[in-house]
């Protein structure tokens, strides 16, 4: 139920992207308590996207997951963007994430909702 998108102003080759993907997935799973069969991680590289007027490496993400806490959210916002970092080198202060708490009942999966 956990779903991320990551949009990063960078091309990146398959295995870099894969490699994200995982360790991304692998995070959100561990950071919010839930099992890693319901996380959901969507990457968007090259947008035509600039941070503070200029188009060096940024990114921009949005979670969305039931039951998101103060706690998981300031948490993320660090291990988040500290992971982009060390691997594609945007650096921290170059990343906005836009987290939504959604209600149980209003996320769909496999023909009813949670």
């Amino acid at each position: 139920m956990p779903y991320l998108k990551i949009q990063i102003n960078q091309t990146l080759n398959t295995e870099i992207s894969k490699n994200l993907l995982v360790l991304t997935s692998t995070k959100l799973a561990r950071e919010l308590g839930k099992p890693e069969r319901y996380v959901m991680v969507e990457l968007a590289t090259n947008p035509a996207m600039i941070f503070g007027g200029i188009a060096d490496p940024a990114a921009y993400l949005e979670l969305k997951s039931i039951g998101l806490t103060a706690e998981q959210v300031k948490s993320l916002s660090q291990s988040l963007p500290l992971l982009l970092e060390e691997t594609l080198g945007v650096p921290t202060s170059r990343t906005y994430i836009e987290f939504t708490d959604a209600k149980g009942s209003f996320w769909g999966w496999n023909g009813s909702t949670f």
